[in-house]
C-alpha cells in the first residue's frame, strides 16, 4: 500500500514597512542584515529554493527547488516584500506552484490571512477583509483561487471558519490539539455517536469534515504534532538520512503530514534545508514506498468520511485557547520566564478602541461609496497590484465626487488597511511590550489614527496613549505603554520637516548635495522629494521642496534651510521650514528615530566603501604589480601599513589581473591573508565585488551571439582560483544558483561551474 507524505512549511514574517515612508528601515536586532525580512529570507526562504544536494567530497551535485515538492503557505506582506527585493526566490515559488499543478493537479501553494490576524479575535467585518485581501494577492501572484488558506497560528471557531467556507475555501490545517470529537459522516445526524479526542490523540491520516451552521462545510488536514515538533524544536535536521527514518517510520496508511515554520530550514537549523532536499529525493525515488502529494490533491482524491468537532476559539500555539493575543495567559516566548505579559489586555484593548472609530468613521462617510462595505472587501485588488486606481474609482466610488472628496475615499480604506495591519499576531506572541513587534503595532495604530484625524474623525491619540498606560513593562527603565508609545512610536511619525531633513541626509550621504537651481529627487516607496536649492550663504542652503505622495499630485512647494554637516558635526544638522503663515520649524538629526538615522548611516558607509574601492582599484592594479617578492628574513612590506590600508582594493586587483609571477602571486595572497582585513568587512568587500563580476560574466558568455564565450569562461574561472587562494571558502552562493539556471552547455562553461563547486 502506497504511503502518502506532505511536508508544508509556513512562511510569515509580520509587516515591517514603515507607514509612511512605505520601506522597511534597519532593525538592530536583524543584524548584520538590514532587517529581519532580509536575514531570514537569506538564510531560510531563498535557502529552500535553490538547495544543494552534494556528493561525499562536497561537490554540488543538484539544485533543488524544494518549493516545488512541499506545501507551502506564504503571507501576502512577505511576498510583497520578496517580489521587491529578492524576486529570483520570489519567481522560485511562484514558478513551483505552476509546476506542482502540472504534476498533481492541484497546487502547492495555499493563501494565508492577509495580516496574520488571530481571526477568533476579529470583529466580523475585519475576517472577511483578511480572508479577501489574502484571496485576492494570491490570485495576483499565482493566477488561481487559493484552494486551501492558512490561519494565523492556526487560531479557529465557527465563525472564522463559516467566513472562510463562505469564500470559497476548501480546506485549511489545525493542530491535533485541537479536535474536541470525531464522529463517522451519515446521513442521519440523530445515531452520530461522538468520540472525544484526548491529548490530540486522532488519526491524521485522513482529512475531516466540519459541518458548519449555514450547511456549509471545510475540510481540515491536522498535522503530526510529535514529528512536526521534533523537526521545528529537536534538532531532526541535523541529518537528513535521520529525518528520513523519523518519516519513514511514521508513515502508515493514508497521509502522513508535518507542519513547520520556514525559518526552521536554515534560520533556526543551519543547512536545514539541505536535510529537507535529502529527504524530499529519497520520496521522490520512491523509497519505502512513500509519495509526494499536496494537500488539494490528497482532499480530491480522498474526501473526508468523518467529521470533526473542535475546542473554540483554540490554537496551536496556546493551551488557553487565544488568550496568548489578550492576556497573561502563561503562554509565551523570548527567553525571560520570570516576566509577565499583563501588558496584553491594555495593547489589546488600546487596539481595539482604534478599530472601532476606525470603523465607525468609515460608516459615518459612507456616502462617499457606492457601497462601502463592498469597497473595503475589493480594496484587496489595489493592495495587490490587480487593479487600475481608476478602475477601482470607477466602480466603487460615488459617481461626481470632487477630488478633494475622492482623496478622502482613498484614505479612508487605507486607514483601514493601517488599522488591520496594527492586529499581527506577533504584537502579543513573545513576552515584552518594549520588543520591536508591539512598537511596530503601535506604529500601524498611529498611522491610522493620524488619518481618522486628518480626515475629519475625532483625535484619539491621547485616549490611546492612556489605555497603554496601564501596561506595564518588564524593563524598569522603559516604564508603560504610554511610554514606549511616546519614546519609540512617535517620533517615527513624519512630517515635513522630517521628511526633507531626511532628504537632505540622503543627498549628503549620496554625495550628491544640489547646487542652487539644479533639482534633485530622492524617493521612498510611498513617496517622492524634489529638492531645489536656490542660494547658498555662508555654506548654508536653502531653497524649495516639494513632496508627492504616491498617486497623489504633487505637494505645495515647502521653504527650508539647511546646514550641510561638516566633518564630526553631523549630530548638529537641523533643518528649518517656513509655513504658508510664516511660522518656522526646526527639526534636528537627533530627533529622527534611530532607525531613521541608521538608514542615513547605512547609506553613507555604502557610498564611502564603493567609491573608496573604485578610487583605488586603478591604482591598485600597478600596486600589485609593484608587489616585491620577500628576500632572507623579510616578513613585511616596507612601509607594510600602505600596503594593508588597501587590502580589499589590492585583494580585488589580485583577483582581477593575473599578470603577476607565481611567486609574487604567491607571496602577495599569504600578505594579504595574513594582514587580517580579508575577514570581516574587508571580506564581504571582496565577496560582494567576486559575486556581482561574476554574475556580469555568466550573464554575458551565456548570450546566444556571444563572442569569446568559452575564453569568457575560463576567465572567469581564473578568477575564482584566484579568490580562492585569499578566501578558502568564498561565498558564491548567489553565483551557482544563476549558473545552475543557466545550465552546462559548453567546455568553458562546465569548467567555470566546477571551478565554483559543481560536479559536472
Amino acid at each position: 500500500m502506497s504511503r502518502q507524505l506532505c511536508i508544508h512549511g509556513h512562511f510569515y514574517q509580520p509587516p515591517r514597512e514603515d507607514p509612511w515612508m512605505g520601506e522597511i528601515f534597519p532593525e538592530d536586532s536583524a543584524a548584520p542584515s538590514l532587517n529581519w525580512n532580509q536575514r531570514i529570507t537569506r538564510e531560510s526562504y531563498a535557502p529552500l529554493a535553490w538547495a544543494r544536494r552534494t556528493d561525499s567530497g562536497g561537490c554540488i551535485t543538484d539544485i533543488l527547488n524544494c518549493y516545488e515538492w512541499i506545501s507551502f503557505n506564504a503571507g501576502p506582506t512577505l511576498l510583497g516584500w520578496m517580489e521587491r527585493n529578492d524576486y529570483p526566490t520570489y519567481q522560485r515559488m511562484v514558478d513551483a506552484d505552476r509546476v506542482s499543478i502540472a504534476r498533481w493537479g492541484h497546487g502547492n501553494a495555499m493563501a494565508q490571512v492577509y495580516h496574520h490576524t488571530i481571526l477568533p479575535l476579529a470583529s466580523a467585518q475585519d475576517k472577511k477583509l483578511e480572508i479577501a485581501w489574502a484571496r485576492a494577492d494570491f490570485r495576483a501572484r499565482f493566477g488561481r483561487e487559493p484552494e486551501g488558506m492558512w490561519l494565523a497560528e492556526c487560531a479557529a471557531d465557527t465563525a472564522t471558519l463559516e467566513e472562510l467556507a463562505r469564500q470559497g475555501i476548501l480546506f485549511t490545517i489545525l493542530s491535533p490539539h485541537q479536535a474536541a470529537a470525531v464522529a463517522e459522516s451519515g446521513p442521519d445526524d440523530r445515531q452520530e455517536h461522538w468520540q472525544p479526542v484526548r491529548g490530540g490523540e486522532i488519526d491524521i491520516s485522513e482529512p475531516y469534515n466540519i459541518e458548519l451552521p449555514s450547511g456549509r462545510s471545510i475540510a481540515v488536514f491536522f498535522y503530526n504534532g510529535p514529528l512536526s515538533q521534533a523537526v521545528a524544536f529537536e534538532r531532526l535536521l541535523q541529518d537528513g538520512e535521520n529525518f528520513w527514518q523519523k518519516l519513514s517510520g511514521a508513515a502508515n496508511g493514508g497521509l502522513l503530514t508535518v507542519c513547520t515554520d520556514g525559518e526552521t530550514y536554515g534560520h533556526h537549523f543551519t543547512f536545514g534545508e539541505m536535510a529537507l532536499a535529502y529527504t524530499l529525493g529519497q520520496a521522490i525515488s520512491g523509497r519505502d514506498n512513500i509519495r509526494l502529494t499536496n494537500y488539494a490533491t490528497y482532499l480530491t482524491q480522498n474526501p473526508p468520511t468523518r467529521k470533526v468537532r473542535l475546542h473554540e476559539p483554540s490554537a496551536w500555539s496556546c493551551a488557553h485557547g487565544v488568550e496568548r493575543w489578550r492576556s497573561n495567559c502563561g503562554c509565551t516566548d523570548g527567553g525571560h520566564p520570570q516576566w509577565n505579559q499583563e501588558w496584553r489586555t491594555p495593547l489589546r484593548e488600546a487596539l481595539n478602541m482604534m478599530k472601532k472609530a476606525v470603523d465607525a468613521h468609515t460608516a459615518a462617510e459612507a456616502a462617499l461609496f457606492k457601497n462601502s462595505a463592498a469597497a473595503l472587501e475589493k480594496y484587496g485588488e489595489i493592495l495587490a497590484g490587480s487593479v487600475p486606481r481608476e478602475a477601482f474609482a470607477a466602480d466603487h466610488f460615488t459617481p461626481g465626487l470632487t477630488p478633494e472628496a475622492t482623496k478622502k475615499a482613498w484614505q479612508l480604506l487605507a486607514m483601514q488597511e493601517q488599522a488591520l495591519a496594527a492586529f499581527a499576531s506577533c504584537a502579543w506572541f513573545f513576552d515584552e511590550i518594549s520588543r520591536i513587534e508591539p512598537v511596530n503595532s503601535m506604529t500601524y495604530a498611529l498611522r491610522a489614527l493620524e488619518i481618522l484625524k486628518g480626515t475629519g474623525g475625532p483625535t484619539l491619540e491621547s485616549d490611546f496613549a492612556a489605555i497603554l498606560e496601564k501596561a506595564r513593562s518588564n524593563k524598569t527603565e522603559e516604564g508603560t505603554g504610554r511610554t514606549v508609545f511616546e519614546n519609540h512610536v512617535l517620533p517615527r511619525r513624519e512630517t515635513k520637516a522630517s521628511i526633507i531633513l531626511q532628504a537632505m541626509l540622503r543627498l549628503w550621504a549620496e554625495k550628491r548635495l544640489p547646487c542652487p537651481n539644479i533639482k534633485n529627487t530622492v524617493q521612498w516607496r510611498n513617496l517622492t522629494v524634489t529638492i531645489l536649492p536656490t542660494d547658498v550663504v555662508g555654506g548654508s542652503l536653502s531653497g524649495e521642496a516639494r513632496i508627492r505622495w504616491a498617486n497623489e499630485p504633487d505637494g505645495s512647494p515647502v521653504e527650508w534651510e539647511w546646514m550641510p554637516p561638516k566633518a564630526g558635526t553631523i549630530h548638529e544638522t537641523a533643518i528649518t521650514i517656513t509655513g504658508k503663515d510664516g511660522s518656522r520649524q526646526t527639526l534636528r538629526y537627533t530627533e529622527l528615530p534611530r532607525n531613521k538615522r541608521q538608514a542615513i548611516a547605512m547609506r553613507a558607509m555604502e557610498v564611502a566603501n564603493t567609491q573608496r574601492l573604485d578610487a583605488f582599484e586603478e591604482d591598485a592594479a600597478n600596486a600589485v604589480a609593484l608587489f616585491e617578492p620577500w628576500v632572507e628574513a623579510q616578513h613585511d612590506q616596507p612601509m607594510g601599513h600602505h600596503w594593508k590600508a588597501n587590502a580589499p582594493a589590492l585583494a580585488v586587483a589580485y583577483m582581477k589581473h593575473p599578470g603577476l609571477s607565481d611567486n609574487q602571486r604567491r607571496q602577495l595572497a599569504q600578505f594579504l591573508t595574513d594582514s587580517g582585513l580579508l575577514i570581516g568587512g574587508g571580506r564581504e568587500v571582496i565577496t560582494n565585488w567576486l559575486t556581482m563580476r561574476l554574475l556580469r560574466f555568466i550573464e554575458s558568455a551565456s548570450e546566444p551571439d556571444a563572442k569569446d564565450a568559452d575564453r569568457q569562461w575560463e576567465r572567469a574561472a581564473s578568477i575564482v582560483e584566484r579568490a580562492r587562494t585569499l578566501l578558502p571558502h568564498p561565498d558564491l552562493w548567489a553565483v551557482q544558483n544563476r549558473m545552475w539556471e543557466t545550465g552546462f552547455r559548453s567546455a568553458g562553461a562546465r569548467r567555470f561551474a566546477t571551478a565554483i563547486g559543481f560536479r559536472v
